[in-house]
């Protein structure tokens, strides 16, 4: 039987929360339409970086340069430790539409996911559907690599709406949630951040994967962004715990000093029209049992 956790809320007035990240100490994300990258803290909220553009996936080099996507610029974007931007990869030719997550392995390798099509116009399309009529498979992309000198090329395709990644603590695995697809997606990484062995490491149909978080005991965490909660998923497919949120979850991070709060992005939908004129998002925490592992 899974263990059920109920998350309380830490922080309100967020537009919309993603790239939860545990670095110095805080906790860190990105506002996609308060155009910043904030951290949490013991003495509350804090402005990291203003950014003049969208932002989403974040992680560090091992020098503490900040890589952020860009997202409708397609792009990634790195900031120093000072705060200088410069633009570190243009991505756009993988990029059927929006830039989205990314992870950073120990060399200073993304990778990075991309939304593949206009995901509010094709919901909006399927309630224009007749009744009765088979749903459209959406629109597969790529996911990308951008070395540490910036060069960017696709390392695997046919991913249906590739969004938070993980890497194990040897860097040898990367998962990546494919939310549509509901499942995490599992690749072998080489040393030269090529991927290979694709293979399914959980179906989650209760769940449209969004976020994830890898634990100490090689499971992930991931942000179910269908409904109120994040679920604890073995390889496999078993879900072994629950996180309850008062808002729909969209992203998820193991931090705290010993790893096992889990902060979760919250939000009331995903819809841009909608949340980018509210500040209705939220960070939600709960205490789990098993540290978090890897990257992010």
């Amino acid at each position: 039987m899974a263990t059920s956790f109920e998350a309380r809320v830490r922080l309100t007035g967020l537009a919309f929360g993603e790239a939860p990240r545990w670095h110095d100490g805080r906790l860190w994300f990105s506002d996609f339409y308060r155009r910043g990258i904030y951290s949490l803290g013991d003495d509350g909220e804090r402005l990291e970086h203003a950014t003049s553009f969208q932002p989403s996936g974040l992680g560090w080099t091992a020098d503490g340069t900040l890589l952020v996507t860009s997202m409708t610029e397609c792009a990634v974007l790195a900031i120093a430790p000072g705060g200088e931007v410069r633009r570190h990869a243009d991505i756009s030719p993988w990029c059927a539409y929006w830039a989205n997550d990314l992870v950073v392995a120990d060399d200073g390798t993304a990778y990075v996911g991309n939304f593949g099509f206009d995901l509010d116009a094709w919901v909006e399309g399927l309630a224009d559907l007749p009744q009765g009529a088979s749903v459209p498979p959406p629109p597969t992309t790529s996911l990308v690599a951008v070395a540490q000198d910036g060069s960017a090329r696709a390392v695997a395709e046919d991913l249906t709406f590739p969004n938070g990644m993980v890497l194990t603590e040897d860097g040898s695995t990367l998962i990546v949630a494919e939310t549509l697809a509901q499942r995490l997606t599992a690749f072998d990484v080489a040393p030269d951040g090529s991927l290979s062995n694709r293979r399914c490491f959980a179906e989650t149909p209760t769940a449209y994967p969004d976020g994830i978080c890898l634990d100490a005991e090689g499971q992930v965490w991931l942000a179910a962004a269908s409904s109120p909660r994040c679920l604890r998923v073995r390889e496999g497919g078993e879900v072994t715990a629950t996180v309850t949120t008062a808002r729909t979850s969209y992203a998820c991070m193991l931090g705290g000093d010993d790893r096992r709060e889990l902060f979760c992005c919250t939000a009331p939908i995903s819809t841009a029209k909608v949340v980018s004129a509210a500040r209705d998002g939220a960070i939600e925490s709960a205490r789990v049992e098993v540290p978090g592992a890897g990257r992010p």
